[in-house]
């Protein structure tokens, strides 16, 4: 969690400094995220709220995302990861949103990838996915670790996008 907090502190004070907010979905990083956006002094100056989409029921009710916005798409890809990065700013009014979906373990997801795989994506001013692949079944290292990877792509295309 340690290495966590590392990151979303300059990351809050990056999005502070900007006057920029931002709305998250999760999945298999189980809140973690938003934990340790969460966790910085004046979080609420930068966080507008976050949903851990972790079932259909949740990806509905918390997100709005129906089975017609889900014709072509599954979970755990880079379309679906834009799609929620794309909702939870919409839905919130943020100036990013940042989505995490993926396979924690110690199994692969239904879909066919396996543990350690995370789609992440950002959408803001820019849009950019990402696919992480930890090769690990550890459940609570790659929760963190697609926790860290969600938070450093938000920052590159802080970054990115001037």
């Amino acid at each position: 969690m340690e290495k966590l907090l590392m990151i979303a502190g300059p990351l809050g004070e990056h999005l502070r400094r900007r006057k920029e907010t931002v709305a998250v979905s999760e999945s298999s990083a189980g809140g973690l995220i938003a934990a340790a956006l969460l966790a910085q002094p004046g979080a609420s100056a930068y966080f507008l709220g976050g949903a851990v989409t972790y079932t259909q029921p949740a990806r509905l009710g918390l997100v709005g995302i129906t089975a017609e916005d889900m014709e072509g798409m599954r979970s755990s890809s880079e379309p679906y990861a834009l799609l929620l990065a794309r909702r939870m700013r919409e839905r919130l009014g943020a100036s990013w949103g940042l989505a995490e979906t993926g396979a924690a373990g110690p199994t692969g997801n239904r879909y066919g990838d396996a543990a350690g795989h995370s789609c992440l994506a950002i959408s803001g001013p820019i849009e950019m996915v990402r696919t992480l692949e930890t090769g690990s079944a550890d459940r609570w290292r790659n929760m963190l670790d697609f926790a860290a990877a969600a938070m450093t792509l938000l920052d590159e295309g802080m970054n990115a996008a001037g």
